[in-house]
């Protein structure tokens, strides 16, 4: 009898590896499971390209060496990646017009690794253009669409507002939310994104998955397009904590290409998951308390403390007295960086090249066309703050803020403090068209609770907690010691325990 395709798409990472193992269903099937789903929820727009001949030429292989014995970690598991990693020979755009038509003639370091392990790839997943926004909404592609229904929402209008702007229904976060899209409405069994600001952990939280942030220098940055140097790490979003462990094995590694990249052995992270919680000391900052917190985030942040504490961990308050600049620094320093890394897109070498007169009329007029508004703002505003006159006032300012956010958590974790618990958003996910059309600070905001992470270079793990009492997802922050990303699969494996059985939306949008 042919395996449920239904059944198949339901599967997590792990239950499909130890299937494919044991013979049950083959790669082949898997795949083309997964790609018919893809299909059927074209409207979600969560994937930009697929790849299915690829897909099924790399499941064909790995059903080979399955059937030899020789599989490897991931072998014949259909997995989705962002569209700023680098694929050889397939479109990789940054969801930007300014790479209109750019495939890569080599492979991001992170996605040669998951091919090696025996991964199969079934296409390209949306996102922010360059990783710039935290709703998918700035994507030259248009928003990708949760797939968990709004509240009191009926499928009739759901489905009417999915075949036209999307407005009002909820957004699956960002900058990763086509990858916690694909993964919640199960188009994938796992999914590569990346996270400057929160664009793992974020979009994990608003879609009930299990997101991780590895600490700076983790994985290597080769081949990812990049925003911020300084901040942007490569991580998974899966649908378990358990299946996070399983892909940031094979995504972490040292290497050469990116001279920012640990040279440190990968531990076998899955088997960090389990693990008894006796004598790890939980931290809860107490300036992650703000003024007019939603109150069922808060609530829910207690009940996490005391999941943790049932299962054996000691909780104590601790103070991070810096976490209060760290926003406003952040759209410093990442909008600088950026500034930078983006000034190589002139349409002279590769992607958008608009009709002109002269080499500067060329600039102008292909960066105009090219970059969405969202990416000119943050590129002006990181040009003003590296200008003469204002690069000590601003630049230098918020490098030295960093430093001190940096501090507050090596003080805590010298105190002993194993890791710290947090929120990951400030309110379940928001529809899509809610915010930031008008002030974009308004959505710059979504990012309080994150960005001190990626400040400070460490590990962050986002577990799903749950339903909120609209029945949307919420999810819980645990941010690590460096390189510790173990102690947090730990933790995050317990949280997801006390949560319960995991709920995922019906398939409202086929």
């Amino acid at each position: 009898m042919e395996p449920d395709l239904t059944e198949l798409t339901s599967l997590t990472l792990a239950e499909g590896r130890d299937a494919l193992r044991s013979r049950r269903i083959s790669s082949v099937e898997l795949t083309e499971a997964h790609l018919a789903a893809i299909e059927r929820a074209n409207g979600l727009n969560a994937f930009v390209a697929t790849t299915p001949e690829r897909a099924l030429e790399m499941a064909r292989a790995s059903d080979a060496r399955l059937a030899k014995g020789s599989a490897g970690p991931l072998e014949g598991l259909p997995i989705g990646v962002k569209d700023l990693y680098a694929t050889e020979g397939v479109h990789t755009q940054a969801c930007s017009h300014i790479l209109d038509r750019f495939k890569p003639p080599y492979e991001s370091t992170v996605t040669a690794h998951l091919w090696r392990d025996g991964a199969a790839m079934l296409g390209k997943l949306n996102m922010d253009e360059f990783a710039m926004g935290s709703s998918t909404e700035t994507s030259c592609y248009g928003p990708a669409a949760s797939p968990w229904l709004p509240p009191n929402w009926s499928v009739e209008k759901a489905r009417a507002a999915l075949a036209g702007d999307k407005r009002g229904l909820l957004t699956p976060g960002g900058s990763s939310g086509g990858s916690a899209a694909a993964v919640a409405a199960r188009l994938c069994l796992a999914a590569t994104a990346s996270d400057t600001g929160g664009s793992i952990r974020q979009p994990a939280a608003f879609t009930g998955t299990a997101g991780i942030k590895p600490t700076y220098g983790r994985c290597s940055r080769y081949g990812m397009v990049a925003f911020a140097s300084s901040l942007d790490q490569a991580g998974p979003i899966a649908r378990t904590v358990r299946d996070c462990a399983i892909m940031l094995r094979s995504m972490a590694g040292a290497d050469a290409r990116d001279s920012t990249c640990a040279d440190a052995a990968v531990p076998d992270y899955e088997a960090a998951v389990g693990r008894s919680l006796k004598g790890l000391k939980i931290g809860i900052p107490r300036e992650y308390r703000l003024e007019g917190m939603n109150a069922e985030i808060e609530a829910l942040w207690r009940r996490g403390a005391d999941w943790l504490s049932a299962a054996g961990a000691r909780i104590v308050d601790v103070s991070l007295p810096n976490t209060r600049h760290a926003l406003p620094a952040y759209y410093i320093v990442a909008p600088a960086e950026a500034s930078s890394n983006l000034a190589r897109y002139d349409g002279v070498r590769y992607g958008l090249r608009e009709p002109a007169a002269d080499i500067v009329d060329l600039y102008e007029k292909t960066r105009a066309k090219g970059f969405g508004a969202e990416v000119r703002r943050r590129l002006m505003i990181g040009t003003y703050v590296l200008s003469a006159g204002y690069y000590d006032a601003y630049y230098v300012r918020a490098q030295k803020i960093r430093t001190l956010i940096r501090r507050d958590f090596e003080a805590v974790f010298a105190d002993g403090v194993d890791a710290i618990l947090t929120p990951a958003t400030p309110s379940p996910a928001f529809g899509i068209g809610e915010k930031g059309s008008t002030d974009p600070v308004e959505m710059y905001l979504n990012d309080v609770f994150t960005v001190t992470v990626n400040m400070a270079g460490l590990p962050g793990l986002v577990a799903p907690a749950g339903l909120s009492a609209q029945g949307l997802p919420v999810g819980l922050q645990l941010i690590g010691r460096p390189f510790d990303e173990e102690t947090l699969f730990t933790l995050g494996h317990a949280i997801e325990q006390s949560r319960g059985a995991a709920r995922w939306p019906q398939a409202w949008w086929e």
